[in-house]
C-alpha cells in the first residue's frame, strides 16, 4: 500500500520518486527472496552512508557482513527465535557494531584538532560516544540500503553478548543491532503502523 504523498512534497528539493524509495514507500521487510547482495552493491552502500555526519568525525559504525551459510549458522543461535526465519531467510546480514577504540582514528579523520586522539582515550564517556555515534550511522545505513533499492530489516533482538563471543572477540567492538538485507519475499510486510502527526512530535518556539 503506498502512503499518502502530503502536500509537504512540494516543500523538499529530492525528487518524490526518492522520497518514496527512501521513506514513503520503504518498509522493514521480514521475508527476503534468495536472490544475493554483491560485493559491489555492499561497496556502494557504504561508500554512500560513510559521508554522514558524526561527532568528532569520529565515525565509529563497523559492519561485518554475513553471508556465507557456515557464518549465517554462527550467528542464528544468538538471536531472538522470533528474529532467526527471517534472517536465515536474507542473503546478506550486517552484524553493527560500535568501536569503541575510534578515536585511534581521530589523527587522520579530525586532524585539525592536534590533542584529540588522547584526549578521547582519557574520557570515560568513549564508550558511550561510540554506540550513539554508530547508532547515527545505522541510521544512515538503513537509507543507503533503501537507495540501493534493497529492502532492510533492522532488528535490536539478539544476545549481544553471544555475537561479540562469536564476531567480534578480541576487538573492542561492541554489537549494536543486526540488520538483514535484500530483496523482499512474498508476504514481507506487516501492516503499515500509523506515523505522528507533526503535532504531536515538533514544538516550534
Amino acid at each position: 500500500m503506498t502512503a499518502t504523498v502530503p502536500e509537504t512534497t512540494r516543500a523538499l528539493d529530492l525528487d518524490p520518486d526518492a522520497q518514496d524509495l527512501l521513506f514513503r514507500e520503504a518498509r522493514t521487510a521480514n521475508a527476503f527472496t534468495g536472490e544475493p547482495v554483491g560485493d559491489e552493491r555492499v561497496h556502494a552502500i557504504y561508500e554512500l552512508v560513510k559521508w554522514g555526519p558524526t561527532a568528532m568525525n569520529g565515525q565509529p559504525m563497523r559492519l561485518v557482513a554475513v553471508r556465507s551459510p557456515e557464518a549465517r549458522a554462527r550467528l542464528l543461535p544468538h538471536l531472538a527465535e522470533g528474529n532467526r526465519a527471517k534472517t536465515a531467510s536474507a542473503p546478506l546480514t550486517f552484524v553493527v557494531a560500535a568501536d569503541t577504540d575510534f578515536h585511534e582514528h581521530l589523527p587522520a579523520v579530525f586532524p585539525h584538532a592536534a590533542g584529540a586522539r588522547d584526549a578521547m582515550a582519557a574520557n570515560p564517556g568513549r564508550e558511550a560516544m561510540a554506540r550513539f555515534n554508530a547508532a547515527i550511522q545505522l541510521g544512515y545505513l538503513i537509507v543507503g540500503i533503501r537507495a540501493a533499492g534493497l529492502a532492510a530489516g533492522p532488528m535490536a533482538g539478539f544476545d549481544a553478548e553471544g555475537i561479540r563471543r562469536e564476531f567480534l572477540d578480541g576487538t573492542p567492538l561492541v554489537p549494536i543491532a543486526v540488520v538483514n538485507v535484500g530483496h523482499p519475499g512474498p508476504d514481507a510486510w506487516f501492516p503499515r503502523n500509523p506515523r505522528l502527526a507533526f503535532e504531536q512530535a515538533v514544538t516550534i518556539v
